[in-house]
């Protein structure tokens, strides 16, 4: 298991490349890949069990749903780093015949368990899973990542009364709350809170965190395999406030960038800060180096 100060610049690392896809491709999701990469890497580093690499998969693995899947830019990094796809080939995002495509397809890519993009579905999708783990006794969880604005669909509000009902504590959500989508600030297309209350009304284990603190990150997956291990009877609501375009000064909290990419000029200034920052967070890590 990763240290937070690894976890910090090996998410770095995907931010850059994660730029640098975006501009090649010139389409994509630069905003909300950004905000919610730091919760891929402490999540595919320091908590599903069976994923170390792609040729170590185990047969019980958890599982995994994007259900916000226009965010797959960050999962391809975090993929090529376990070896799941070559690193060159992150340059292919979005071009025809690749198979990174700019949604998740579980036809092309395996390891890929649903492909998702129309918006509200993936929660279904990992309450389904996590039902066939629990009647089967296996002890795969499932994790599901959803955005703020997807989570005005009707569907996953079906998905959150009913998970609770059939105890699915082997089922963790994912919440990247940016506030902000396409058509504008989620507080003003379809304000969602309370949102600690109204999925605690419903029957789930709620955390709130900040979704780019990695000892908040750790601790709130810790607590997740606290209870699963337990096997209680609610699954698991994780609240994680974000910043759309984390990491890139002029996309932070811009909902323009959400859907739009940077151009070579923009990729060379983004690039800069982020290898700032990169290098700052390799400092910080190196004297722990080798640590838990």
């Amino acid at each position: 298991m990763k240290s937070s100060s690894e976890l910090a610049v090996l998410s770095q690392e995907f931010r850059i490349q994660i730029i640098d896809m975006l501009t090649e491709a010139k389409s994509g999701h630069p905003g909300g890949s950004l905000s919610m990469i730091d919760l891929l890497t402490g999540l595919w580093f320091s908590t599903m069990r069976g994923v170390e690499s792609a040729k170590n998969l185990a047969a019980d693995r958890d599982h995994f749903i994007l259900s916000k899947g226009h965010g797959v830019p960050a999962l391809y990094a975090i993929l090529a780093k376990k070896g799941f796809i070559d690193v060159e080939e992150l340059m292919t995002l979005r071009k025809t015949g690749s198979r990174l495509q700019g949604h998740p397809d579980r036809v092309r890519m395996p390891i890929v368990e649903a492909s998702t993009g129309s918006l509200g579905q993936g929660l279904s999708v990992a309450q389904g899973m996590a039902m066939a783990l629990k009647m089967d006794g296996k002890p795969g969880r499932v994790f599901c990542v959803l955005g703020d604005g997807e989570i005005q669909e009707g569907q996953i509000w079906e998905s959150a009364l009913s998970a609770p009902k059939f105890g699915l504590s082997n089922l963790c959500a994912i919440l990247d709350a940016n506030g902000g989508q396409i058509d504008g600030p989620v507080s003003e297309v379809m304000p969602l809170e309370p949102l600690r209350a109204k999925w605690e009304s419903f029957g789930w284990h709620v955390l709130e965190i900040d979704g780019h603190d990695f000892d908040a990150i750790r601790a709130a997956y810790s607590e997740f395999d606290r209870l699963s291990a337990e096997k209680g009877k609610k699954p698991v609501f994780i609240i994680a406030r974000t910043v759309k375009g984390k990491g890139v000064s002029f996309m932070e909290n811009q909902i323009g960038w959400h859907g739009v990419v940077p151009k070579i000029e923009e990729r060379d200034r983004a690039r800069g800060e982020l290898n700032t920052k990169l290098s700052e967070l390799r400092k910080l890590s190196s004297p722990l180096k080798g640590g838990n």
